[in-house]
């Protein structure tokens, strides 16, 4: 026994053919019963289609014959008086007459429920029907005269048929002649229809067994040759792999030390400044205290509380930047018109932002793209554009959502060719085609000319509004 686990104990390469198998078998399978069940439901919809056009087609040839037969003898009961004896003999004539097909007939009740015409069953005529139901329990004739009191309408029941005497589904169409108290109508088997549908189901299932045996096949044979192919690693490849692998992992942790490296530096050349600078004033005016100047300690305190201020800003602004709290809180509105404030207070330039009250809110995809690129281009703007008024303008329309920012800056170098270049506008770019959306970029480069960028959202970015939305946030930002 332990020769034999010895024999069939796998190896590395063993192993990772086993590794790559199971999930393609598990996958395939998923993807078997996935097409197995949408190829199903598919045939259903089209069967459920088939049938219903069918039976519609039945209704509508029941309905014409019906009209036909009525304006062919309407001369008769149009003129006679509702105890005209002689005038509704003639049209029970008439309607006997009136075959057609193997099955196809006329039928007269009376509003009792007695049967005038059955040209095909004459032992129903001249007797009394009402309360009679089909081998389901479905009432036929009091519901027969229930839908000619109405006016007109289909019945579908289960009916002896006249050629074979056999029960089978049946679809009646009645009308009423009101002054005769008559319920008027014939009908159509549609076991011919039922035959055709349980037909196109059982082929269904025979296309999904197929199916099944066509993946299994396909799977069986990727099993081997994944297997196969797993045989055929050696020594050496399991070594560049690991060798690949290690590789992989001091770059993962380079990076983290690169991105630690980063936050350091930040923090130590932001923040920490600060907070030393904070700390000395109130050392300083710790010490003036302990000599008994109260007077003098006022200036390092009034110090230390400005450092503390500018502390406070600058951990505001990190982190705002990494995620403003007012996008999520308020919206997309109030977040782009705090970034325009702090962009005018910060660089001095006139700044102005508009918008309209939305009758959809944006998703969150959305609200985070359109506030980053507005965020990157109020950054852009400072950086190059030497402009000295901004406009952000954002509204909803019949089409989406739309925000313009307008600059009379010195415009794009042509070279970029508004989008092509530069990491700011890539990262635009890249944003709002994620979404489908569109950016366009008009820019001069005559003195003023400035920069125009308009980002559109399409409708599917824009969410169904909100009865409960408080009155603080803006619908659709």
């Amino acid at each position: 026994m332990g020769r034999f686990r010895n024999v069939f104990r796998p190896n590395y390469a063993q192993k990772l053919s086993l590794l790559a198998t199971l999930p393609l078998i598990v996958a395939v399978a998923a993807i078997a019963i996935l097409v197995a069940h949408q190829s199903r439901k598919l045939a259903e919809r089209e069967i459920d289609q088939l049938e219903e056009q069918l039976i519609e087609a039945k209704k509508a040839e029941l309905r014409n014959y019906v009209t036909q037969a009525r304006n062919g003898f309407y001369f008769v009961y149009g003129s006679a008086q509702p105890d005209d004896q002689d005038a509704k003999d003639q049209v029970a004539q008439i309607l006997s007459a009136m075959i057609y097909g193997d099955d196809g007939f006329f039928f007269v009740y009376d509003y009792d429920g007695t049967n005038l015409v059955s040209p095909r069953q004459t032992d129903l005529i001249n007797k009394n029907w009402s309360g009679l139901t089909d081998s389901e329990g479905t009432p036929v004739v009091d519901e027969l005269i229930r839908i000619a009191r109405q006016g007109a309408g289909y019945h579908t029941y289960l009916w002896p048929k006249p050629s074979t005497g056999e029960e089978a589904q049946m679809i009646t169409y009645v009308t009423s002649f009101p002054s005769w108290q008559w319920a008027v109508g014939t009908g159509v088997f549609i076991d011919d229809v039922v035959a055709s549908i349980a037909a196109a189901r059982a082929e269904v299932e025979a296309r999904v067994r197929r199916t099944f045996y066509y993946i299994g096949g396909i799977t069986l044979a990727a099993v081997l040759v994944v297997f196969a192919s797993g045989m055929l690693l050696n020594f050496r490849e399991r070594r560049l792999a690991d060798a690949k692998l290690k590789e992989l992992t001091q770059r993962v942790l380079d990076a983290q030390e690169e991105e630690r490296g980063r936050v350091a530096r930040e923090l130590h050349d932001g923040i920490s400044q600060i907070l030393v600078g904070v700390r000395y004033a109130l050392d300083n005016a710790r010490r003036r205290l302990a000599r008994g100047d109260d007077d003098g300690a006022h200036d390092p305190l009034d110090k230390g509380i400005e450092h503390l201020g500018t502390a406070i800003t600058e951990v505001r602004r990190i982190s705002r930047d990494l995620r403003p709290g007012v996008l999520d809180d308020l919206g997309l509105g109030p977040a782009v018109k705090a970034l325009t404030d702090d962009f005018r207070e910060r660089t001095g330039i006139e700044t102005h932002f508009s918008t309209v009250v939305f009758r959809n809110r944006l998703d969150q995809d959305a609200k985070i793209a359109l506030y980053r690129i507005a965020q990157e281009a109020l950054t852009n703007i400072e950086r190059h554009a030497d402009a000295t008024r901004v406009t952000i303008d954002l509204r909803g329309h019949k089409k989406g959502a739309t925000m313009r920012i307008t600059d009379n800056g010195c415009g794009l170098p042509r070279e970029t060719d508004g989008i092509s270049t530069g990491i700011g506008l890539r990262n635009m770019q890249e944003r709002i085609e994620q979404l489908d959306g569109s950016l366009r970029i008009l820019s001069s480069r005559s003195p003023r000319g400035g920069t125009v960028i308009e980002v559109t959202l399409p409708l599917s970015h824009l969410l169904p509004p909100q009865e409960d939305a408080t009155p603080n946030r803006k619908a659709g930002t």
